[in-house]
């Protein structure tokens, strides 16, 4: 019974043992800070300044032609003569392209002759018309003084009756001899492709003997070139729909040609859309916009480049603002509470400060709180701004 209770007291006091020692390790670093104090951290201080924000969002896309135009044939045939290359200078209405129109000149040539033949037949109708006219006049003459009886005088009436019906179906066969030269002389019309622009062939997609085919598809010969206007290139690119309600016509661009990584170009957001469009290999829904380029500076402009726009969504206006990495983010969702908050040096101590920010850009977020403008707020560097608490002592060293 004695040793029973002695192995259990011993038992109690082991576990109390290990309880002191956790609680020793544990509370060693706060008892220490609290008699002590901790080493100082080693930081970065600033005083608030006021800077030049310019919210932006960036956006992918490529350059393009807005004048550009892909010739194809209306009609089906043979080239049989191509007038320029690739990258000559066209002007517009300028013959670049001619299809075979041999069959199409020898339906031109009858049907001119049967327009021919059908005006020759109104000319003989309208000779046979006056002639029977002049007969009936005498006839109706000699009728009315009953000198001839009334089957010659009939018959002479119906003579003239259907002389003037002979005369109404010539001139039908005229219009429909004329209907099918319009066309004929249509189609040989479209056997010469004209440039409908002033402009570029950027691109040349057919050879001389190669069949032209009238079709709207992609098969081969349904697209005989494209002509582009060189002065009317762009950029367009798709904008997420989360930033595409921040953007207007009118807003500040910088595009970064891929091929020209420093050489920005300056540009002016044109046309937004109006409907949002699933891209191939993105997700969710996206906004074409077009950017007009106001300076390209030295870059050469060429279409299909790849592309990156800077979009301005804000106009540029200077505000109290910190380097971002001062900002600190703080949630509690069990509170549904969030805040943002930065250290500010109290005479070597670190005091946490809640802070309401505004806008913001690549590097620097606006301060909408009003702090005083000689207080030191601790900017860095990242792995003490992890870590620091209020409270901590500091050895600050003042940055620009």
């Amino acid at each position: 019974m004695h040793r029973e209770e002695s192995k259990a007291g011993m038992n109690t006091r082991k576990l109390l043992l290990v309880i002191l020692i956790t609680a020793a390790v544990f509370g060693l670093p706060f008892i220490n800070r609290a008699l002590f104090g901790s080493n100082p951290k080693e930081v970065e201080v600033a005083t608030l300044s006021k800077r030049v924000i310019s919210p932006s969002i960036l956006a992918s896309g490529f350059l393009a032609h807005d004048e550009e135009v892909l010739l194809s044939s209306e009609i089906i045939g043979k080239v049989s003569e191509l007038l320029v290359e690739e990258g000559d200078r066209v002007r517009r209405g300028q013959l670049v392209l001619q299809v075979d129109d041999r069959n199409l000149l020898a339906g031109l040539e009858q049907g001119e002759a049967a327009v021919r033949l059908n005006s020759i037949d109104i000319e003989r109708q309208d000779l046979r018309i006056e002639n029977l006219r002049r007969q009936f006049e005498r006839t109706r003459s000699l009728y009315e003084r009953n000198m001839v009886g009334d089957e010659e005088y009939d018959t002479l009436a119906n003579q003239l009756a259907l002389a003037e019906i002979d005369l109404k179906s010539a001139q039908e066969r005229l219009l429909q001899a004329q209907a099918q030269l319009d066309q004929i002389t249509d189609q040989l019309s479209k056997t010469k492709i004209v440039s409908p622009l002033d402009g570029v062939v950027t691109s040349l997609d057919i050879k001389v003997g190669e069949t032209a085919i009238a079709s709207s598809t992609n098969i081969p010969g349904s697209s005989l070139m494209t002509i582009a206007n060189p002065d009317s290139i762009y950029v367009e690119v798709l904008v997420d729909e989360a930033d595409v309600a921040t953007i207007a016509v009118g807003q500040r661009t910088e595009i970064v040609a891929i091929a020209y990584p420093d050489q920005p170009m300056q540009g002016v957001v044109r046309y937004i859309a109006n409907t949002a469009k699933v891209e191939a290999g993105r997700q969710g829904l996206t906004f074409t916009v077009k950017i007009d380029i106001t300076d390209s500076g030295d870059v050469i402009l060429r279409p299909g480049m790849s592309c990156r726009a800077e979009i301005f969504t804000r106009q540029d206006r200077e505000v109290t603002a910190v380097p971002i990495e001062a900002i600190l983010f703080e949630e509690d969702r069990s509170e549904l509470r969030s805040e943002h908050f930065l250290f500010v040096n109290d005479n070597g101590v670190a005091r946490k400060t809640q802070v309401e920010v505004g806008l913001s850009d690549d590097q620097y977020q606006e301060l909408t709180t009003e702090i005083d403008g000689d207080i030191e707020i601790v900017v860095g560097p990242n792995r003490e701004l992890r870590h620091l608490l209020d409270g901590d002592r500091l050895e600050a060293t003042r940055v620009n």
